[in-house]
């Protein structure tokens, strides 16, 4: 009866999938599609101290196909029929195809062998616990001998403290947190305590010790030390936890394997028991409909371009909805890490303020957490108004320079109109208008130190810019405390506009005409002394004087990403937007192969793979794109968006990553993967018509 309904099972799986791979709503995707493949635990499942993502590893033909990750080690898969040994994915007889893709989860279908069928269930359950069903058809008229070798290796920690007690494996591994968790004491547990457990008692478990061990090609040990002598002695510590199922299956014969590895800390050790039997229970499939139905919003009520324009559109949802955890430590609600990179401690265990703006598109998925994630800074929020750079669960991050608070940009008051907007939840945007006002008037009043009307950055004045590295400017002339900047004030005009907009919106008739004074003057401030009008572009100034000469004659005249976001802010007028447009489209200074480049491609700092001095960053992309709407320029738009779909495109497809910054000449990502603000361009694509809303 087993037998006869997983044949039917897969045959109907494999029907349906045919009969619906130009669905991208069923998967069918090969190492060349552009899909997001890292892995971690949903929202209500995650916990930040102890946390493990996932990268799948199905795209390198001369490495096995598994999932790998940075401190907690690889778990990979091969299969041997008789002689045969299928050990790295050039050597079966077709490429793996993903079928499932979600968040926490990846179906993946196989075929080692022309006629054996494979297909893995990978399920992250938690930030501690994680499962991998092996499901296997004969589809051969005779029967077929078969081992499933699978095996975890971790070339960046030992394993200690081994045992072995039946179908489970016991043992110690260890994360080394960075330098910056340790300087902020947030908490972490380096010795951790692992339990991986097999569904099948009649599985051969080994652990192996490091003798011949190649961490990238590790099969010379799994044959030449491990299965081939029998019951070897566990050794003091290894390099390899390896598994060994044998089958013998009949023509059409499926079997299934489960693989459980559970985590904790030190003095949990007694729950690893229990949480592993538990997931003995669960079923993947209910895991798989929970992320279908979180994510039906957004898959089944859009239209897109084309199946490349769908597959970023899931891949930018799955990422940034994996970044987020639920209320923990001193907050009551929910937030979010800038990365969730499969290596321990990155992220840093809070939200940093100005990357906020992915709500801008995260919202369209979960409205709820994207508003939860704003009011994390209110609930943070000083009495005077001030908001921290960072702010999470375990810290509170004060960065104090020459006595001022550094915070971030102050886009704040905006992002909070524009998630009302998205939400229309009155109560949300009530809470939020205070907290707003609070921010605003904290900046104003602590960033306008010469009291000319206009203001600069303040505390450690890099970070606080968002621009944190070596911008051209401030490392050939000056601090950016040093200079009224044209960056600040387009975001303070843009935050004053939003007030407005939040008092109207409350009946605040009184205070929403104070807002709309105080955008005017600085508008008009703005347009008299960073405009210029030989160059038609808008320069900071120094505050000494408001002139374009700091040290060397218009040595701040430096044509940076900063001078179009008078568009986004509503400052320019038309003349001036006609001169800002002709700049922006010439392909010899911003209009580049993928995208708006930081700095313009003809400044001698030009770098286009350094950091501020060329990059692509897709969120200041993202600014200007709303600004050339807001002017009428919807061909140029949509041609920017365009650019940058496509270098992102290029990094899906290459390793199926999406990157905190791209190259505007090259298909290239950088510095760190799985970065929440490359999550934005979903917004882009929705706004330029890429993907359109279904009626």
């Amino acid at each position: 009866m087993k037998r006869k309904f997983w044949l039917r099972y897969y045959v109907f799986l494999f029907t349906f999938f045919v009969s619906c791979s130009k669905n991208v709503q069923v998967y069918k995707l090969d190492h060349h599609s552009p899909i997001y493949t890292t892995y971690a635990a949903e929202l209500n499942h995650s916990n930040f101290i102890i946390d493990q993502g996932y990268e799948l590893q199905y795209a390198i033909a001369d490495q096995p196909f598994g999932f790998s990750s940075e401190q907690g080690g690889d778990f990979f898969i091969t299969f041997k029929s008789d002689s045969d040994w299928v050990y790295t994915i050039s050597e079966m007889a077709s490429p793996p195809l993903i079928t499932n893709s979600y968040p926490n989860l990846v179906t993946v279908e196989l075929q080692p062998f022309k006629d054996l069928l494979c297909r893995v269930d990978f399920l992250v359950e938690s930030s501690n616990a994680l499962l991998v069903d092996i499901r296997i058809i004969n589809n051969l008229s005779e029967k077929k001998n078969l081992e499933i070798i699978s095996f975890y290796n971790n070339d960046y920690s030992p394993l200690d403290h081994l045992d072995i007690n039946e179908n489970n494996a016991f043992f110690d591994s260890h994360k080394y947190p960075d330098s910056w968790t340790i300087n902020h004491k947030i908490p972490y547990h380096e010795t951790l305590k692992n339990i991986f457990t097999v569904s099948d008692l009649n599985v051969d478990i080994r652990f192996l010790n490091s003798d011949g061990y190649s961490p990238k090609h590790p099969e010379a040990t799994l044959k030449n030390f491990g299965f081939e002598q029998p019951n070897p002695e566990i050794p003091d510590s290894a390099s390899i936890l390896a598994f060994r199922k044998k089958y013998t299956l009949k023509p059409n014969q499926s079997e299934k394997l489960r693989f459980i590895r559970v985590t904790n800390s030190p003095n949990k050790q007694n729950m690893l028991n229990k949480q592993a039997d538990d997931l003995e229970k669960i079923h993947f499939e209910n895991y798989l409909n929970e992320s279908k139905q979180l994510f039906k919003s957004i898959e089944n009520n859009y239209s897109f371009a084309n199946e490349d324009i769908e597959l970023l559109w899931r891949s930018s949802f799955n990422m940034m909805r994996q970044v987020f955890y639920p209320p923990e430590g001193n907050l009551s609600n929910n937030y979010y890490v800038f990365s969730r990179e499969p290596i321990w401690g990155w992220g840093h265990g809070g939200q940093v303020f100005h990357e906020s703006i992915t709500m801008l598109a995260y919202a369209l998925l979960d409205p709820v957490s994207a508003m939860n994630s704003q009011r994390v800074y209110a609930e943070t929020q000083h009495p005077n108004g001030y908001i921290n750079y960072r702010t999470g669960p375990y810290l509170n991050e004060v960065i104090e320079h020459n006595g001022q608070l550094t915070s971030s940009a102050p886009w704040y008051c905006w992002l909070n109109w524009e998630v009302y907007v998205m939400t229309g939840d009155k109560e949300f945007l009530k809470e939020m208008y205070a907290s707003s006002k609070a921010f605003y008037n904290f900046y104003i009043a602590t960033r306008d130190t010469d009291s000319d009307g206009l203001c600069e950055w303040g505390g450690h004045a890099v970070l606080e810019s968002v621009r944190d590295g070596l911008v051209a400017v401030w490392d050939e002339v000056t601090w950016p405390a040093n200079l009224d900047g044209v960056d600040i004030n387009s975001m303070l005009v843009k935050e004053a506009k939003s007030l407005e907009k939040m008092a109207r919106e409350l009946g605040l008739e009184d205070e929403a005409s104070h807002w709309k004074n105080d955008y005017l003057s600085r508008t008009q401030l703005i347009n008299q002394y960073c405009w210029d009008e030989k160059q038609g572009f808008y320069y900071n100034v120094d505050k000494r004087d408001n002139d374009f000469t700091y040290s060397k004659p218009n040595d701040l005249k430096r044509d940076e990403i900063i001078g179009f976001l008078p568009l986004w802010a509503g400052i320019a007028n038309q003349e001036q937007a006609k001169s800002l447009v002709e700049k922006l489209t010439d392909p010899n200074a911003f209009w580049r192969e993928y995208g708006i480049p930081s700095l313009s491609a003809a400044d001698p700092y030009y770098n286009p793979k350094g950091y501020w001095n060329g990059p692509v960053w897709v969120e200041w992309n993202f600014l200007i794109m709303r600004g050339l709407i807001d002017y009428g320029y919807h061909k140029e738009a949509k041609e920017l968006v365009q650019k940058v779909v496509n270098g992102m495109l290029s990094q899906l497809k290459a390793n199926h990553n999406l990157w905190e910054f791209y190259s505007p000449d090259h298909q290239w990502g950088g510095y760190h993967k799985t970065y929440i603000w490359a999550g934005i361009i979903n917004r882009m694509m929705l706004d330029v018509g890429l993907v359109t809303q279904k009626d």
